[in-house]
């Protein structure tokens, strides 16, 4: 009998790799509110992001360090 042919699963995306569109707009040195779940939110500046928009390194308020976010993560992050 013959298998069914699926998808190597380490080529197929967990997440849709499409940064929300709002994330087109952070620059480096901007303020951000960071929700990393609900009821579980943090500020910080942007210190780098991706030509493509879609990884964003933000240093948190704080010094609790730096911390990159992947638009695949499930995060928020909104201009403060």
């Amino acid at each position: 009998m013959a298998r069914k042919k699926t998808k190597n699963s380490a080529e197929v995306p967990l997440r849709p790799v499409k940064p929300a569109p709002h994330w087109s707009a952070l620059r480096e040195g901007d303020r951000v509110s960071v929700l990393l779940a609900p009821g579980f939110e943090t500020g910080g500046r942007v210190s780098a992001v991706t030509p493509d928009r879609s990884v964003v390194w933000v240093d948190l308020d704080g010094g609790r360090g730096r911390t990159l976010l992947h638009c695949s993560d499930g995060v928020e992050i909104l201009p403060a």
